[in-house]
This record gives C-alpha cells, sequence and structure tokens, in this order.
C-alpha cells in the first residue's frame, strides 16, 4: 500500500538535471571573480612583450647612432690632420665607448668633384666641369654587427649597422 501512496502524491521537491546544470551554467556566467586576473594575464603579456621590442628598437637605434658618429669623427679627424690610414681607423674605433665598432672597410682618399648627385671621381690635378680643380676627399667607414635581445619572427638576430662620412681635406 504504500508503494501506491507514494505513487500517487505528486513530487515537487524533485530537481532534474537540465534544471540544475542550467542554475549552475547560469551562476558561472555571471559571477565576475577571477576577472580582473585572468585580463591582467592577458594584457599582462602583451604589455611585456611590447616593453621589450621596444627597448630593443632603442637599444638597435642607439647602436646605429654610435656606429655614425664613429665614422663622422673619423672624417672630423682627417679634416683636422690629414690623410693617415691608420690614424683615422684609430679615431673610429675609439670614439665611442660602444663595443666591437670597426672602421671597415679602411679609410680611403680619392679625388673628386662636387656634382648634383654627390662626388664625382676625378684625377689629380683635373678640371672639375664648374672649372675648378679637383679636390681630395677622405672617406670614413664604420660598421658593427648588431644581435637583437631576443629572436623575432621575420627579423634577423643579427645585422650588420654601417655608416660612411666623407670629408674635402683640401
Amino acid at each position: 500500500m504504500m508503494d501506491a501512496i507514494q505513487k500517487a502524491a505528486p513530487v515537487t521537491n524533485r530537481i532534474t538535471i537540465k534544471e540544475t546544470v542550467g542554475r549552475l551554467l547560469r551562476n558561472f556566467f555571471q559571477r565576475d571573480q577571477g576577472v580582473a586576473a585572468i585580463e591582467f594575464a592577458i594584457i599582462g603579456g602583451v604589455f611585456s612583450m611590447v616593453l621589450v621590442v621596444s627597448g630593443d628598437l632603442g637599444l638597435a637605434y642607439y647602436s646605429n647612432m654610435q656606429v655614425q658618429t664613429s665614422a663622422q669623427v673619423g672624417a672630423e679627424y682627417a679634416a683636422i690632420h690629414g690623410f693617415n690610414a691608420p690614424a683615422i681607423s684609430n679615431a673610429v674605433v675609439n670614439a665611442t665607448s660602444t663595443a666591437g665598432i670597426n672602421a671597415s672597410p679602411d679609410p680611403i682618399q680619392f679625388f673628386g668633384c662636387p656634382s648634383a648627385g654627390g662626388i664625382a671621381a676625378a684625377a689629380s690635378g683635373s678640371t672639375c666641369p664648374d672649372g675648378t680643380m679637383a679636390a681630395t676627399y677622405v672617406r670614413a667607414s664604420a660598421s658593427r654587427s648588431y644581435t637583437t635581445l631576443i629572436p623575432y619572427p621575420g627579423v634577423p638576430a643579427t645585422y650588420a649597422q654601417t655608416a660612411t662620412s666623407t670629408v674635402r681635406i683640401k
């Protein structure tokens, strides 16, 4: 008889699996606990990479400025002291405190005439198209190999930085 009463009485306190899962999902998606930590993890990682890349670009730019300065110092040395290849090379190498700067290629002395495209090579003692004598020039060069802090996709890890400076000495 007990079975008949239990079957006949409506069950009102029974919760279905569908209702339970629905309630759990609603509660899960309505909560905002831990959202800041997830946002920080995503944004913090991106920000850290931007910071590293910016620092690496800044170091590369600074290194390139040092190479340019070294070439200019070599040309200035030639303008003041005349052509002396070993001394010009020494001035290029010791112009800055940045390590690894070389006077490469070696300083050269040449004769030329000023033109719209730069300096046109000429023979010693020849006359330029404007009627002046060919002048004496010195070209000082500097180079350095720069290595990035971390490898980047599509960018070589090491590349050459070069600079050349030309000065008229006579």
